[in-house]
This record gives structure tokens, C-alpha cells and sequence, in this order.
């Protein structure tokens, strides 16, 4: 499958341009977070804001696929059935957006990373993942956070389906990191030997996007 043509420039991407030039959101120094469980510079919110590059993509289930590729023993491409058929995990976690806002006690249904490096078998020289979104967008995370185990490809949050607004039919979740980590709309895997930015790294955001660290930009 071919990946999707990136996005164009756009207002939002040249904002976002501006706000890492301008290292917009950074807590001042010496700030402390309001709790442990928030990190710095971020504040709490109950609903789930929508954030995109303005493309929603409809991925019907009859079409959908995930490609598992790179430096991989086995590549792999998996359809909708051969997805739900493989040993499905359930995780709760807190998300955090660069954009400063966080919601916690998100209940996640999919597929584990771990899942997926077990079938694949990432080759010795893989240190680092790119993820592909339906969308066109790419995001760059490295191996060992794309491993965490709270880490998975998910179909649902909250007992239900993944809508297209959130990147239903699946999206990635890598909830240590910022979550413009966590890829929308998912549709490949691609295990690199050295890093490769994304869309936003491209764009000024950090290379790996650590909220306790307030790795915002790069």
C-alpha cells in the first residue's frame, strides 16, 4: 500500500511553526505542576478536544489495513479480521497534549506494541519506528517507547468504537509521550535504523516528546 501524500503546508502548521520558534506553553522556570499526576505546563480538561491537520479520512473496515514493515524479520500486512483476531489488550491512561491539556483515566481496547514486535520481529539495527497515518501525517518514535507496555494500537476508548474525529477505525497509543505521538488513522509501521522526523519534528516539535520533560520543541 502506498503511503497517503503528506500534507500541505497550512495556517495551523505555520502557527505551530511559530509557537516552537517562540517555545509557546513552556512553564516558567521553577513552576511546579499542580499535581504529580499532571505534568508541567499542562492543565486538566473532561472532554477530549479534536486536533488534525484538517483531513478526517473515512476508512471504511473493508479497506482498512496495517502494514508492519522496514527493518523487520517478517513484514507483515493485516486486514480487519486478522487484527481482531489477534490477542486483544485492555489499558487505562492518562494523555497529554502538547497544546497544554491532559485527560485522565482513558479506557483503551486494541492490539499491544508488544503484540505486533512479537509477530514482526524487528531486525537488530531497528531503534526507531515511524508511524503512517491514512491522513498522510508521520511521527517518529523510538523503539523502546513504542514497546512501553502500556503502548497499543487501539480500536476503542470507553467501551466503544473509535470515532473518525479521534482516527477510528484505529489509532496509535503511546501514552508517555506528548500525544501528537500517538498517530490517528493508522495504517503503517515502519521500523527505521536511525531517526527519521515526522511531520511535526519537521515542524519544530521535539524528536521524542517526553511531558514530564516538557519536551515540547525541538
Amino acid at each position: 500500500m502506498s503511503d497517503p501524500t503528506p500534507p500541505p503546508d497550512s495556517k495551523l502548521t505555520r502557527s505551530k511553526r511559530q509557537w516552537a520558534a517562540e517555545g509557546k506553553f513552556i512553564a516558567p522556570p521553577g513552576a511546579a505542576p499542580e499535581c504529580d499526576r499532571l505534568p508541567p505546563g499542562q492543565h486538566l480538561v473532561r472532554n477530549w478536544p479534536v486536533l488534525d491537520l484538517g483531513r478526517q479520512p473515512h476508512v471504511s473496515l473493508d479497506r482498512w489495513r496495517l502494514d508492519v514493515r522496514g527493518l523487520v524479520s517478517r513484514p507483515i500486512t493485516l486486514d480487519w479480521e486478522s487484527f481482531q483476531q489477534l490477542p486483544q489488550a485492555s489499558m487505562r491512561s492518562d494523555i497529554h497534549c502538547v497544546t497544554t491539556w491532559s485527560r485522565y483515566d482513558n479506557d483503551w481496547s486494541g492490539v499491544s506494541t508488544a503484540t505486533l514486535l512479537d509477530l514482526a520481529e524487528p531486525r537488530d539495527e531497528a531503534q526507531f519506528v515511524m508511524l503512517h497515518g491514512y491522513d498522510g501525517y508521520t511521527t517518529n518514535v523510538p523503539l523502546h517507547d513504542f514497546a512501553d507496555p502500556a503502548a497499543l494500537i487501539a480500536h476503542s476508548w470507553q467501551g466503544q468504537p473509535l470515532t473518525r474525529e479521534h482516527g477510528g477505525p484505529v489509532r496509535a497509543i503511546i501514552p508517555h509521550l506528548y500525544f501528537w505521538k500517538s498517530a490517528k488513522w493508522i495504517s503503517a509501521i515502519e521500523f527505521l535504523g536511525a531517526d527519521r522526523a515526522g511531520f511535526w519534528e519537521v515542524n519544530g516539535y521535539h524528536m521524542r516528546g517526553d511531558p514530564w520533560r516538557e519536551e515540547r520543541y525541538g
